[in-house]
């Protein structure tokens, strides 16, 4: 068995989005911390940091995904 290098590159595409979302949540909070009226930064962030961390997951899976060798 062997990892798939098709899904292991759709792997390296999900984490640069999760990457670009870690960014967006970084500006979020830093956007809420200086203004605090900027409540709406924050619900923002919570959100947009969950889908980060679903983004990681599906990564994790993709590149647990094993095929079987050919046997040719």
């Amino acid at each position: 068995m062997s990892r798939d290098p098709a899904f292991a590159s759709i792997a390296e595409e999900i984490d640069a989005i999760a990457e670009r979302l870690l960014d967006e949540s970084m500006g979020l909070l830093r956007s809420a911390l200086g203004d605090p009226a900027r409540q709406d930064a924050v619900a923002t962030e919570r959100i947009v940091t969950r889908a980060r961390r679903s983004l990681d997951k599906a990564s994790s899976l993709l590149r647990g995904i094993e095929v079987a060798d050919d046997q040719s």
